[in-house]
């Protein structure tokens, strides 16, 4: 399919492969391998061809891939933050595989502004798509299917109805259940770009009509 107005990728495939290889050796838990950067990298590429600006589509591609290599250091405390950290081996692997160096730093910044929590609204629109994209694996049956892969490896319990959602994510949910009220049923009104816009309203639909079926069926109702 055509790519409209956004560039078409100009380096070869076996860069990405290669970026793929070094990739794979960082992302380590469940809630956030690698399957997570693959998807978020088609959701991105979806998202600039439909948005059909000038965008940098190997910066794009790279940034997408390598958004989370770090996230299992923040997960084990390692690092404090895992967008920055990102940011600094992504340039390791960039240069070790031969990516162009004009292009590294933006992949780089486009790590570094990609976490939800920060509430930054990045300059660059190859870094508005990454944002969508990771913000978009959150939501519908992929996204359910990730807050319940992290309870289990946390060791979070699924509900329960005595401990209400918090008004405000502070980085952590007490049970999975709550995590869909206190976060990701807030995302959709977080997405920046009218394609990626479009994805959420679709998803988060699909989160409410899960919620509203687990909470009966908790309550024996169904």
């Amino acid at each position: 399919m055509p790519l409209c107005g956004a560039e078409r990728t100009v380096l070869s495939e076996e860069i990405f492969e290669r970026i793929r290889e070094e990739a794979k050796k960082h992302y380590k838990h469940q809630h956030h391998d690698f399957s997570h950067a693959e998807r978020v990298c088609k959701l991105a590429l979806r998202i600039a061809r439909e948005l059909g600006e000038p965008v940098d589509l190997d910066a794009l591609k790279a940034a997408a891939l390598l958004h989370d290599v770090a996230r299992a250091y923040e997960d084990e405390g390692l690092v404090e933050d895992h967008a920055k950290e990102g940011a600094r081996i992504a340039r390791e692997i960039l240069r070790k595989v031969g990516f162009p160096e004009e292009k590294i730093e933006k992949v780089a910044y486009c790590i570094e502004v990609h976490r939800f929590r920060e509430g930054v609204v990045p300059a660059a629109l190859e870094a508005v798509i990454l944002q969508d994209a990771d913000r978009l694996d959150m939501l519908g049956a992929v996204g359910i299917a990730r807050v319940f892969a992290r309870a289990g490896w946390s060791n979070t319990p699924l509900h329960d109805p005595g401990i209400p959602p918090k008004p405000h994510y502070d980085g952590r949910s007490a049970t999975a259940v709550n995590h869909f009220y206190e976060k990701l049923l807030r995302v959709k009104d977080t997405i920046r770009t009218e394609p990626a816009r479009r994805i959420a309203e679709e998803r988060h639909r699909f989160m409410e009509h899960f919620l509203e079926r687990f909470l009966r069926e908790w309550e024996g109702e169904l």
